[in-house]
């Protein structure tokens, strides 16, 4: 098996603890539309999609068979009310800019997220750590987001290297699933679910504390 050279963050979730305010956002452009979604459908069945996803998925669910020019709509609507709100919280985890700052001396680091760009860019300026990362693969940036494997794909080329050479950590089974799909080992981190929720991955983790040099290269 290859040795890990790189690694790949999930961003929602495992260093920002931005789901809540996806499901805030998610919950007030929905009610705008008469379709109501509580937490736990949200966390069961549709946190692991782009947003591009999470909508049509939510659509069909609720009857509701938006177009693309319709979900656009929703997702600039949706993207205005999580800009609100991220402009006066820090949804950064207490352990991630000393986990990236760890990491970004051994490892080249990059992002594969289904979050906006310029979502992913507000949170790391205002941490101060956007220059550890070489890129970032965002919502929309893949021919699929995740669960398909596209976004981890994408990642490794932009690495330079093969999938196996590279390591991804993940908070949810779609993520999980999109990464190892993709030929990446996959570390899994319990901020969203439980350990059980998160079998699949080659080893499980309870903070981004765990997630060291040293770990990473006993996978």
């Amino acid at each position: 098996m290859a040795r890990i050279e790189a690694v790949v963050f999930d961003f929602d979730g495992v260093l920002a603890n931005s789901e809540p305010l996806h499901l805030r956002a998610y919950q007030a452009i929905l009610a705008e539309v008469g379709v109501s979604l509580d937490r736990d459908d949200y966390y069961q069945r549709y946190l692991g999609f782009d947003d591009a996803g999470a909508l049509d998925a939510i659509g069909r669910d609720n009857g509701q068979l938006w177009d693309s020019r319709q979900i656009a709509a929703l997702i600039v609507r949706k993207a205005a009310i999580f800009d609100d709100m991220l402009a006066s919280l820090d949804v950064m985890y207490p352990e991630a800019p000393g986990c990236i700052e760890r990491l970004a001396r051994r490892f080249p680091l990059g992002i594969a997220s289904g979050a906006l760009r310029h979502e992913i860019v507000a949170i790391l300026r205002r941490a101060a750590l956007e220059h550890h990362f070489a890129f970032i693969v965002a919502a929309g940036e893949t021919a699929a987001g995740k669960p398909a494997p596209d976004p981890y794909r994408r990642a490794a080329e932009l690495h330079g290297l093969t999938p196996s050479a590279c390591v991804a950590i993940e908070d949810s089974r779609w993520g999980i699933d999109a990464a190892l799909t993709a030929g990446l080992r996959c570390v899994g981190i319990t901020n969203s679910y439980p350990a059980s929720e998160l079998a699949a991955a080659d080893v499980t983790i309870a903070s981004l504390d765990e997630f060291t040099a040293e770990m990473i290269e006993a996978l």
